[in-house]
């Protein structure tokens, strides 16, 4: 009769489910309607208690058809569900109890809980804890439905409907981690939350801080909209409340929203409001950032930023920053106004977007004073820049026999001491590649015939000189400069008994301008007046070199015994030889004054940007040796078997040259000796390098060169007129890391400032969530470890420079200063920095820059201080790491002239 029952009873849950139930657990013993594993001890099922689907299909088929059509099932799907403990099925009240580990998958929902029961008359499941032996709670609910995961202390979720209550939610959205008293989930996309808190900290259970509300409608990966909101930090609630708020959650691109300002006062412009704005989120390809800063004595400064990219095709940004600044207050005496401006873009391209061409951008212009008076900038390496730069360039090559190459770009230099620009719009390059015209069918270029080889060059450019008074008026377009150069150099190399290696090469140019200049005494003016020539003109100029060098090796052996066991000695001699011929024939003569004399030379081609033919002869010889000197040591490691290379000195180049036509009057035959060196001392931590002038040659009373050899004049051998060490040096507690990381951002080295921080590091008042951490900290309590008992990480940078000048007898040191910048973990969670350096000339600290930050877990607190000098003043930051909450700080900063 149990058996029966039995059957009527599964067969009864089998037909409610739409056969689509799939029963994970064996059925190990039955009792009434009780299924259960207990201890994994299993019960053998006699064959006379199983019943098999033919006789049930069978007795099916002896029952009548009722003409009431059956109840559709309220499942659209499988169900899957399995339990560790036990599954308890109870057909009277239409439930199914999933004990201990339990599982249960239906279309895309996933739920994993202690207990699971399902009631499949009311199409619910419920979901909870349960305790362990010891009394604590223990296998939390886990639900999943698609992307949205949701850990709550208990579940009621309706199959039908997609609804559910939930108690004590904990859920991941993006960087917010959620915890509500009571969920309410309405359908798919909405869910209402009761006593919620929300953070971005990772300790979900005690979060430093986190924002508390009463009432949430919160749309997963979209937006979270709450009702009154109040910040807790450490569990104490702050002043800090918001009547609502909003947090867009949008996972795939970004969302557009307003930038909050930050308040901040000036000693020198009043109370301000800076980098309020808003961001667009145009497109996934290309984004806009609008800022805005506005001071109460009327200055004001807006900021455009825009980041682009498509994928395998293209990357880069436009930032276009502009300022009026007002300094003090109309009608006293240090009143001034200005306007300032910085125009940035980078560009690069995907070499795969196509292998034959390329596009690319580095743009750094407008106006001189931008970094060292800009509001929004506090990089002294930018400030103290003297050159901005900037290159725009597309080339595309041509594969054809020769093969050709095109390219135009368009450069900009600008001195920001001098405030002068020079441009070119653009430049123009081709070039055809080299070409053998002696080489035979089988490629072999041997010898020198076969060595023989031409191209064909052209540079063309528009070159303009401006000022930044005048920059993009139409008076910088006025006296713009029009040229091109046609090269064809005719080169060929070979051996001379086989160890010396000799090449030749005539070059033939051809120049062209549209603009040139006539010379002739005024006797209005009482002065030679130059007048521009409107037209085409050219010369053509010619010149033959030819070099001469080998290479010899030497090595002293001292034995393999010994710890230096061989020095080995690389020399490099080579002589070279140019000539280049009068063109006296594009000289004319002028009058220098009222006499008519016409004894002045001059060509009219003087001031072209590519230069002008030369009047006399150039025929010199060079001469250079190379040297390099490496050792070879016993290794300390005893298991190594090969010696330990060590370079001593790397290049000591001695270069000079003699001039073949000097006639001791108006030149002299030898040129100054230049000598350079440099070395890598340190396990190559420590580099120094060596550079001096050394000039054979006397001076007069004036300072003039004279035709008479130092030495004979009672000196040395040689006078050395100048000389400059540099010494650069790099180390860290880390043993072994020679790569030191770059401390500044890109933008910093952009902006003309150093890839290190000897002029401290960088930071861009937009944006105060640049940190001295690299995100590798863990989070969790301040404490000091072993690791920082035994050994405080820190890294140090050294930097000396010494000039001497001694040209006209002056016998001076023209520079000399130190650099140091240290960085010290005084905790995990504290980093210090300092930056600073002594001019021993001018007797005084230079540039200085003290650094503090302490890492607040989910918040970050920094204070970069300038004690002294032109530049000094003090920023302090403290406020949220994330970025969805960037905008929860608080900043104070001062600028003593600004």
């Amino acid at each position: 009769m149990h058996t029966n029952l039995f059957h009527i009873v599964l067969l009864s849950i089998f037909l409610t489910f739409g056969a689509s139930s799939i029963y994970s657990q064996d059925i190990k013993k039955t009792k009434g309607i009780v299924v259960k594993q207990q201890n994994k001890v299993t019960d053998t099922i006699k064959d006379s208690s199983i019943v098999s689907t033919d006789t049930i299909k069978k007795e099916n088929d002896s029952i009548k058809k009722d003409s009431i059509k059956p109840k559709k099932a309220f499942l659209d799907g499988k169900v899957k569900y399995k339990a560790l403990g036990y599954t308890k099925l109870d057909n009277k009240q239409k439930l199914t109890t999933l004990y201990d580990e339990a599982e249960l998958y239906y279309q895309d929902v996933e739920l994993k809980s202690g207990i699971i029961i399902m009631d499949y008359e009311k199409n619910e499941v419920y979901a909870g804890r349960i305790k362990d032996s010891a009394g604590k709670y223990t296998q939390y609910p886990n639900f999943k439905q698609g992307t949205n995961v949701i850990e709550p202390d208990s579940i009621r979720f309706n199959f039908k409907t997609k609804k559910a209550l939930i108690w004590n939610s904990k859920t991941d959205q993006g960087e917010f981690n959620v915890k509500a008293a009571i969920t309410k989930k309405e359908n798919d996309s909405v869910y209402f939350l009761k006593g919620a808190r929300f953070t971005t900290s990772t300790n979900k259970e005690n979060p430093e801080y986190y924002f508390r509300t009463s009432k949430v409608k919160f749309i997963p990966g979209k937006k979270v909209i709450t009702g009154l909101t109040n910040l807790v930090i450490a569990d104490v609630p702050t002043p800090i409340a918001l009547p609502f708020a909003f947090f867009p959650m949008n996972k795939e691109t970004s969302v557009s929203g307003l930038i909050l300002p930050s308040y901040n006062d000036s000693n020198t412009r009043g109370f301000s409001l800076q980098n309020g704005g808003y961001y667009f989120a145009l497109s996934d390809h290309y984004d806009l950032t609008v800022l805005g800063d506005y001071y109460t004595n009327g200055s004001y400064g807006m900021r455009f930023e825009s980041s682009y990219a498509k994928r395998y095709k293209f990357r880069g940004n436009v930032n276009v920053r502009f300022e009026n600044l007002i300094n003090s207050e109309r009608g006293y005496p240090d009143y001034s106004k200005q306007n300032i401006y910085n125009i940035q873009w980078s560009h690069s391209r995907d070499t795969k977007a196509n292998p034959n061409s390329s596009f690319s951008a580095s743009v750094n212009l407008g106006s001189s004073k931008y970094f060292r008076q800009s509001i929004n900038q506090s990089n002294i390496g930018s400030s103290l820049n003297n050159t901005l730069s900037s290159s725009v360039s597309y080339s595309k090559t041509f594969n054809i026999i020769p093969q050709a190459r095109l390219s135009l770009s368009a450069t900009h230099s600008q001195n920001t001491q001098t405030e002068s620009i020079n441009m070119t719009l653009p430049t123009l390059q081709f070039s055809l590649d080299r070409m053998y015209p002696f080489v035979g069918k089988d490629g072999v270029k041997k010898g020198f015939f076969k060595n023989i080889n031409l191209q064909y060059n052209l540079n063309g450019r528009n070159y303009i000189t401006t000022t930044d008074s005048l920059f993009f008026k139409p008076e910088m377009f006025r006296d713009a400069q029009i040229g091109f150069q046609h090269s064809i150099p005719l080169s060929t190399n070979f051996k001379i008994f086989k160890y010396f290696s000799a090449s030749t090469s005539v070059n033939y140019e051809e120049i062209w301008y549209t603009k040139t200049i006539r010379k002739a005494y005024d006797e209005n003016q009482s002065a030679v007046v130059n007048t521009t020539v409107n037209g085409f003109d050219a010369y053509r100029t010619y010149n033959f070199s030819a070099s001469l060098g080998t290479t010899i090796y030497g090595t002293f052996n001292f034995g393999e015994n010994k710890k230096i066991q061989a020095i080995r000695h690389v020399m490099r001699p080579s002589v070279s030889y140019a000539y280049t011929p009068s063109f006296e024939k594009y000289y004319d003569t002028y009058a220098s004054d009222a006499s008519g004399n016409m004894d002045n030379k001059y060509t009219r081609f003087e001031g072209g940007i590519f230069g002008a033919p030369g009047l006399t002869n150039s025929n010199t010889m060079g001469i250079s040796i190379s040297n390099t000197f490496e050792a070879k040591v016993t290794d300390k490691d005893s298991t190594k078997t090969e010696p330990k290379k060590v370079m001593l000195l790397n290049n000591l180049n001695l270069s000079t040259s003699y001039n073949l036509d000097a006639d001791g009057v108006t030149a002299l035959a030898w040129s100054p000796v230049r000598v350079s060196t440099g070395a890598q001392f340190f396990e190559n931590k420590l580099n120094a390098n060596f550079a001096a002038t050394l000039d054979p040659y006397a001076i007069d009373n004036s300072g003039q060169r004279i035709n008479t050899f130092n030495i004979e004049n009672g000196g040395s051998l040689f006078r050395m007129t100048s000389a400059n060490i540099t010494l650069n040096y790099a180390l860290s507690s880390k043993d072994g890391d020679d790569d030191k990381k770059d401390k500044n951002t890109d933008q910093t080295t952009r902006n003309g400032g150093r890839e290190d921080d000897l002029f401290g590091t960088a930071t861009d008042l937009t944006d105060n969530r640049k940190s001295m951490f690299d995100g590798s900290e863990e989070e969790g309590e301040d404490t000091i470890s072993e690791f920082f008992r035994s050994k405080i990480p820190w890294d140090m940078t050294f930097a000396y420079s010494f000039t001497y000048g001694n040209n006209n007898r002056e016998n001076k040191i023209t520079g000399n200063s130190v650099m140091i910048s240290a960085n010290t973990d005084l905790t995990p969670k504290w980093k210090v920095g300092v930056s600073t350096g002594y001019d021993f000339v001018q007797k005084g600290v230079t540039y200085t820059q003290l650094r503090f930050e302490r890492d607040l877990s989910s918040w970050r607190m920094s204070l970069n201080w300038m004690p002294f000098g032109n530049n000094a003043n003090w920023n302090f930051f403290i406020g949220i790491k994330s970025g969805i909450l960037s905008d929860i700080k608080w900043e104070k900063r001062n600028f003593n002239n600004r």
